[in-house]
This record gives structure tokens, C-alpha cells and sequence, in this order.
């Protein structure tokens, strides 16, 4: 089983003069292997996001990658992104499903063993991502839930649950063998060339493979 590939953004797109690059940086992740772009920024205001957004958008067509916003589903309607991702303060994702299109993806994220079960019983999710797993300092004084809690949340429910903090090609292998369906990440995507940044994300995906291949 190879696993989803998530690229979470940065959240420092604050100035448009980098709007160019951060669309590049995009397109070089999707050409890398990435399934799933979530649009992490909370300091745009909504014309500005939306414009982004779509230029995400267009950066990814002919490739399988799905741009996702993270909260923001007005802006991810208007720009006709490929979903939204729901934070805990976002939109409940049954009133999400009702004005949504057909296809249109709905993620959330979640901390614990009880919301996977809870969240993933509605039927409107296509997907949960699941953490900090591991220590992560992008998320300083945050503790880890860990490896255990990952493979009680992807037993609770039918939905893919996707791991988030700390995941690379050093962790990914543990992750795979505790059932997850996929990765998402910051750091990792962020490299200096487009050979470089494919070649991370075939070590994480080959690592997560041998963790699946454990299982069995």
C-alpha cells in the first residue's frame, strides 16, 4: 500500500510579491508525488487567499494533486478549490457537506482517540488527520500522542486517518505499521531543487510501505 501524500503549508505567505514562488513550491509538490496541498494561511485576508488559491489550482492541473484549503471554506468555494480542511473552531463538517459540490473533499483535523471515533461517524469526512505523533518543533510545548493513540484512532474509525507531526523517512516506516493511510507534513516538502523534493517523498512513501508491509 503506498501512502496519501499531504503537503501542509507554511502559513508565512504574507506579502504578494512571494505569491509566485509559493504557487511554484506548490507545483514542484504535486510533481513530487503529493495527493493532498492544504492551503495553511491564516494571515491572508479573503481576496488575497483566494487569488492564491486559484493559482494553486491551475499549478496543479494534469497532475493527481487536490488543493485543499485549511478552514477557510468560503475562500475555497470561490477560488473552486478541490476541498477544505476543518480545524476544531471550523464549520461542523454536516453543514460543510450541505453546500458543498459533489466531490468536493472535507478533512479534519483531530487530537484524540474519542474525536476519530466521533468525527468519523457522520459520514461527511473523507478523511482525518491525526496528531502530533511525534515531538515536532513546529509545535513547541505540544505533546506527541504517539504511535499508540495513531493505531487506536485509525481502529475507531472507517475513515483514513492521515498522521501529522514529526513524520519523515526516519518515522513513516512506525507510522505505516500502525495502519495510517497516509502522511502529511511541512518541513519535509521543503527543498532546494525538484530532484530533491521527489526523492524525499519516494523515501517517505517507500519507508511507509515497508511499515504496511509489517503488518501483514
Amino acid at each position: 500500500m503506498r501512502p496519501v501524500l499531504c503537503m501542509v503549508t507554511a502559513g508565512q505567505l504574507v506579502a504578494s510579491s512571494k505569491a509566485d514562488a509559493f504557487t511554484q513550491e506548490v507545483q514542484a509538490a504535486a510533481r513530487a508525488g503529493a495527493h493532498l496541498i492544504q492551503i495553511r494561511e491564516h494571515g491572508l485576508e479573503a481576496g488575497h487567499l483566494t487569488r492564491v488559491v486559484q493559482s494553486c489550482v491551475e499549478a496543479v492541473a494534469g497532475t493527481r494533486a487536490r488543493v485543499i484549503v485549511n478552514d477557510r471554506l468560503d475562500v475555497a468555494l470561490a477560488a473552486r478549490a478541490h476541498g477544505v480542511h476543518l480545524r476544531e473552531t471550523s464549520i461542523p463538517s454536516r453543514d460543510a457537506r450541505e453546500i458543498c459540490p459533489p466531490q468536493f473533499l472535507i478533512g479534519r483535523s483531530v487530537h484524540t482517540v474519542e474525536d476519530a471515533k466521533r468525527l468519523g461517524r457522520d459520514g461527511c469526512l473523507d478523511y482525518l488527520i491525526f496528531g502530533p505523533v511525534f515531538p515536532t518543533p513546529l509545535k513547541p510545548g505540544v505533546q506527541a500522542v504517539g504511535l499508540q493513540a495513531l493505531g487506536l484512532a485509525v481502529q475507531a474509525t472507517t475513515v483514513p486517518v492521515l498522521a501529522i507531526g514529526g513524520v519523515d523517512a526516519s518515522t513513516a516506516r512506525e507510522v505505516g505499521a500502525a495502519g495510517a493511510a497516509g502522511l502529511a507534513a511541512i518541513r519535509w516538502w521543503a527543498a532546494s531543487s525538484q530532484e530533491t523534493l521527489t526523492n524525499a517523498a519516494q523515501d517517505v512513501a517507500d519507508a511507509f510501505a515497508v511499515g504496511v508491509a509489517s503488518r501483514r
